[in-house]
């Protein structure tokens, strides 16, 4: 039985204090913050803390800044928010369920589909749900479409950003868990698909057993067809398709890094405004501020993130976090089950940076210990995320979608529509746990 010794409890007491701030409302960032000025003057005051300690925090810093992998967080927000802002995104939807609209639950089928490609190009959740909710909700409403269906697939589709390539999550992970993005992306292809797949499979069954509730689009919307219909793919979904290609396929052999492939992917969504006539000043300056606003969310969150580390780990929290978690019933298992229901219950009230930056620091050290394969660990940790991201009650996702559902769509009709889909997220997770070689093979395969 492991026994507390020296200044250890305080560590346990400041972690707790920490998640009382967080529960008061308080921002993360400061509450991570405060908590650390706190506590460190208590240690200070008991003879457990060296001031000196405080002198490490500009180059730890300073690396933060430095961290070339960062970078890529920008470049791939400024990516998504062109490609919303232009019209680009809408227009892409509106195709695509064109081409799909004579199928029964065509339309659910093409908000799958656009929702994975919106993933792999804006891997931002807030950013693919409020842009579908706004394009395909009140269509699918008109088309007779059961409101909890409508909804749930919006809402499910839309949070594949937190796992389709190239994802924030996965960028905030990999320099949290210590391993190249490279390896995330590649890790999470097969795993994002398989959940796209299986929602694309449960609409056609529903849509199969109950034709009622996802009836397909009617000929008067989709008259369009033989050369029009052909110019307005190559016009409206083979270019970005092609750049998601372009920025993935550079990133999965080699060619450039996540960072580069960012940087090229944002001018390229630019230049696709520009031939479409949709780039205005305007434009580009309000995909500005939202790339500002977001990455400074992040690197305010890892400063102050870093400020606590630095102090719990000076009291002894880290080590102590860590032989508990080493030493769980179950070894390996025990770890990974204790694991998933803490990142799951904090995904409930906490965005997914915020997660990373609380408990991946406690997590690491015991997997590590553990002989866990880091990169299948993140990815079963982004697999979480995503789950608690759309579980309700509070489950941020759903607060997306309500703030643009148009008048007659309830609450209640959106957090039951998400049911299924949690199922489904809840099922992936299980297989990839089972069968790691559903990350590793692509990694290996993307290594050469």
């Amino acid at each position: 039985m492991i026994q507390i010794q020296g200044y250890e409890w305080l560590s346990v007491v400041m972690f707790a204090g920490f998640f009382l701030m967080l529960f008061t409302g308080y921002p993360v960032s400061f509450s991570f913050a405060a908590t650390a000025i706190v506590f460190g003057l208590i240690g200070l005051s008991l003879g457990a803390f060296n001031l000196d300690l405080l002198r490490l925090l500009p180059n730890r810093w300073f690396g933060t800044m430095s961290d070339f992998t960062l970078l890529a967080i920008p470049f791939f927000i400024y990516l998504g928010a062109i490609l919303e802002k232009s019209g680009l995104a809408e227009e892409l939807l509106e195709t695509v369920g064109i081409l799909l609209g004579p199928l029964r639950g065509g339309v659910a089928l093409a908000v799958v589909a656009v929702g994975t490609l919106l993933a792999a190009t804006t891997g931002v959740v807030a950013a693919t749900i409020i842009a579908m909710g706004m394009i395909s909700l009140p269509v699918m409403l008109r088309l007779g479409y059961n409101k909890r269906l409508a909804t749930g697939v919006i809402t499910a589709s839309g949070t594949l950003a937190q796992m389709i390539p190239p994802s924030l999550v996965l960028v905030v992970l990999s320099d949290q868990i210590g391993v190249s993005v490279g390896d995330l992306f590649a890790g999470a292809l097969i795993p994002g698909l398989m959940l796209a797949g299986l929602y694309a499979i449960y609409c056609l069954v529903i849509a199969y057993l109950k034709p009622e509730l996802a009836p397909p689009l009617p000929l008067a919307q989709r008259d369009i067809r033989g050369a029009a219909l052909l110019a307005k793919v190559l016009r409206a979904l083979v270019p970005p398709f092609l750049l998601i290609m372009a920025v993935l396929g550079s990133i999965f052999f080699g060619i450039a890094t996540p960072t580069e492939a960012g940087g090229v992917g944002a001018v390229g969504a630019v230049l696709l405004a520009a031939m479409n006539r949709r780039l205005t000043w305007k434009m580009l300056v309000d995909a500005g501020a939202n790339t500002a606003r977001t990455t400074a969310l992040v690197i305010m969150i890892l400063f102050c993130s870093t400020f606590f580390s630095l102090v719990f780990d000076a009291l002894g929290g880290t080590k102590f976090f860590t032989e508990i978690l080493v030493a769980l019933p179950g070894g390996f298992w025990g770890f990974m089950i204790v694991a998933n229901i803490v990142v799951f219950l904090l995904g409930v009230p906490l965005e997914f940076v915020e997660i990373c930056f609380i408990v991946m620091p406690l997590f690491v050290p015991a997997a590590a210990a553990l002989g866990i394969d880091m990169v299948w660990f993140g990815i079963v940790m982004a697999i979480n995320l995503q789950t608690a991201f759309l579980s309700p009650p509070v489950g941020f996702s759903l607060f997306y979608l309500q703030s643009v559902a148009p008048e007659g769509v309830e609450t209640a009709d959106i957090h039951l529509g998400a049911l299924p889909f949690v199922a489904i997220q809840l099922a992936v997770l299980v297989i990839v746990m089972v069968f790691p070689q559903t990350v590793t093979w692509m990694v290996r395969l993307a290594a050469g």
